[in-house]
C-alpha cells in the first residue's frame, strides 16, 4: 500500500535531526521520499493513504536488541515456560510480541527460545500472518551442560558438541547465534553468573562457525572472565556486561579499550524494572554497576537498547522505562532516540534498511503526539506503528495483574 504521513515533526536521524512540518511517502513498504508536507502532498499517488498528526512527531521504529519471547515476564518465567507445551506457547509468543509492536517496536531480537519456536513466529510474521515486530531471532541459546538456560535444550560440552549445535543453530535458520558466556541468575542451581561457562578457544569456534554461515554471535556474559573470553573470540555483542567476580565487581580496561576498537556493542538489557534492582540488591551495589556503564559509554563502547523483556518484572509493553536507564547515565532524549533506533540497528547488521526515515530505508516507523526530543514520555503513546509498510493501531494495553 502506498501511503503519505505527514506530522509537525519529523525525526528523520541520526542524532536527532528534525525536518518541521515534514512528511514521509511511503510505497512498496519502502520510504521513497522525506521532506517538506507541502512539497509531498503534491508528489503522493492521488490514491496514497493518508495520515496526518500536525501536533504530533514521526520517527524511526525503536529497536529492541534483546528479549524473551518465550518467558512470561512473571515471578517465576522458568517454571511456567516448563509447564507450558509448544501449541500454547507459540501463541502466547505472538500476543507478546504484539504487545511490543504497540509499544513502537518495529524490530526486535529474541535471544533465546525453545526448540526454534522465535523462529517459527518471525516466519509467521514476515508472511502476514500475524502481526508484529521484524523479530530477529537466536533460536536456542548455546550453554555448557547444566548452565544457564539449559532447559532450552543447547547444552553442548567440547569442540564436537559445540560444531553441532551452532550448525543446528544454523540449519533452523537462526539470524544469531546466542551463546551462554557466563552463569546467569535465571537459573535455579546453574553455575554463578560470574562463572565463565566457556574458554576462549570453544568462543573463537562458536564465531568461526556462526561466521561461516553470516550469522553474528551474541554472548550473554556477566562475568568479568567470559567478557574477557567473549571478546577476545570476536562476539558481535556482550549482553548485560556486568564485569562480575567471585569478590564484587573486576573491570579490566584493557578489554574495555579492545570493545571500543573492534567495535563490539554492550547491551545492558536493563529491564523497564531496572529502579527496583537497587531495592533488591542495594543502591551502592546498583549505582556502581550503573557508573560502569556510563564509564564504558565514555570510553568509546557502543551501547545498545534492549529491555531483557520475559524475565521477571520485565515486560513486553513499556520500552520507554528500560529507556530511562540511558536518561539515569546522562543521555539527552535526542540521543536516546538515536541509540533506540540507528545505532542499536547499526549493531545488529541492519543499520542499512532500518533505524532512520531515510529513502530507501524500510518503512518502520511510528507516529506520537507531542515531540520526544523534548519529553521521552512522548513516546508512551503511540498513535501509529508502520513496520515494512504496514500499518498498525496501537491496541489499549491490558491492565496488569
Amino acid at each position: 500500500m502506498d501511503a503519505l504521513l505527514s506530522a509537525g515533526g519529523v525525526v528523520t536521524g541520526p542524532d536527532g535531526r528534525l525536518l518541521r512540518d515534514g512528511a514521509v511517502l511511503v510505497q512498496g513498504g519502502v520510504i521513497t521520499a522525506v521532506g517538506p508536507r507541502t512539497e509531498l502532498e503534491g508528489r503522493a499517488p492521488h490514491d496514497a493513504t493518508r495520515f496526518a498528526y500536525p501536533g504530533g512527531t514521526l520517527l524511526p521504529g525503536l529497536v529492541d536488541a534483546h528479549v524473551h519471547l518465550v518467558l512470561d515476564a512473571g515471578p517465576d518465567p522458568v517454571t511456567a515456560l516448563q509447564h507450558t507445551d509448544d501449541a500454547a506457547l507459540l501463541p502466547t509468543m505472538a500476543h507478546r510480541a504484539r504487545q511490543l509492536l504497540n509499544a513502537g517496536v518495529t524490530t526486535v531480537r529474541d535471544l533465546g527460545d525453545r526448540g526454534g519456536l522465535a523462529i517459527r513466529l518471525r516466519d509467521e510474521i514476515a508472511a502476514g500472518r500475524q502481526s508484529g515486530p521484524r523479530v530477529l531471532a537466536a533460536g536456542t541459546p548455546l550453554t555448557a551442560p547444566g548452565g544457564h538456560c539449559w532447559f532450552l535444550g543447547g547444552e553442548a560440552e567440547g569442540a564436537d558438541a559445540i560444531r553441532r549445535v551452532v550448525r543446528r543453530t544454523v540449519e533452523r535458520g537462526a539470524d544469531v547465534v546466542k551463546v551462554m558466556a557466563t552463569g546467569g541468575g535465571l537459573t535455579r542451581g546453574g553455575p554463578p553468573v560470574w562463572a565463565a561457562q566457556f574458554t576462549t578457544d570453544e568462543l573463537r569456534l562458536v564465531v568461526e562457525e556462526a561466521r561461516q554461515a553470516g550469522l553474528p554471535v551474541a554472548a550473554h556474559a556477566h562475568g568479568t572472565a567470559g567478557i574477557a573470553a567473549a571478546v577476545a573470540a570476536g562476539v558481535s555483542t556482550i549482553e548485560h556486561c556486568t564485569w562480575m567476580g567471585p569478590d564484587g565487581f573486576e573491570v579490566r580496561e584493557d578489554v574495555v579499550e579492545e570493545m571500543a576498537a573492534r567495535g563490539i556493542a554492550v547491551c545492558p538489557a536493563a529491564s523497564p524494572d531496572w529502579r527496583g534492582f537497587a531495592h533488591r540488591f542495594g543502591p551502592e551495589r546498583a549505582q556502581e554497576m550503573f557508573a560502569r556503564m556510563a564509564w564504558m559509554h565514555q570510553r568509546g563502547v557502543r551501547l545498545i537498547a534492549g529491555t531483557d523483556a520475559g524475565i521477571s518484572r520485565a515486560v513486553f509493553d513499556d520500552p520507554v522505562s528500560s529507556l530511562e536507564f540511558f536518561a539515569h547515565l546522562g543521555h539527552t532524549p535526542a540521543q536516546i532516540i538515536d541509540l533506540a533506533t540507528h545505532r542499536t540497528a547499526q549493531a545488529l547488521g541492519i543499520g542499512h534498511d532500518t533505524g532512520l526515515l531515510h529513502p530507501g530505508y524500510r518503512a518502520d516507523l511510528l507516529a506520537v503526539a507531542g515531540n520526544p526530543l523534548d519529553d521521552l514520555q512522548a513516546l508512551r503513546n503511540p498513535r501509529l506503528v508502520m513496520t515494512g509498510g504496514h500499518p498498525h493501531l496501537p491496541e489499549p494495553p491490558h491492565p496488569r495483574t
